[in-house]
């Protein structure tokens, strides 16, 4: 059974910054590609940023270029989002998902096969 479980997300100010981590199990991790989405109320779910399964390809999204990084860790089985220079319209729920094996970078919601539940981040102004 596939689980990713996100953690780190919280309140922060304006200009602030966040480390959102998730930790995934049941899959062979290393093959995966893994992406991080978010979901604002009233919105779709729209693409933050992605890596490859090699870790040594990443794509952002333009909204959040120049200040998200996501990483990972294959011997941890962890993503990583670094996220700085916090504006109020990046608040969201933010969830991890896998897509592959040996999948690219891709963003698109139907290209991944396993979702975490997402955690909260709220950016106040």
């Amino acid at each position: 059974q596939v689980q990713l479980v996100e953690s780190g997300g919280g309140l922060v100010q304006a200009g602030g910054s966040l480390r959102l981590s998730c930790e995934a199990s049941g899959l062979i991790f290393s093959r995966y590609s893994m992406g991080w989405f978010r979901q604002a109320p009233g919105k779709e779910r729209e693409f933050v940023a992605v890596i490859r399964w090699s870790g040594g390809v990443t794509s952002y999204a333009d909204s959040v270029k120049g200040r998200f990084t996501i990483s990972r860790d294959n011997a941890k089985n962890r993503v990583n989002l670094q996220m700085n220079s916090l504006k109020p319209e990046d608040t969201a729920v933010y969830s991890c998902a896998a897509a592959g094996p040996w999948a690219g970078t891709p963003s698109r919601v139907l290209e991944y096969e396993y979702w975490g539940q997402g955690t909260q981040v709220t950016v106040s102004s």
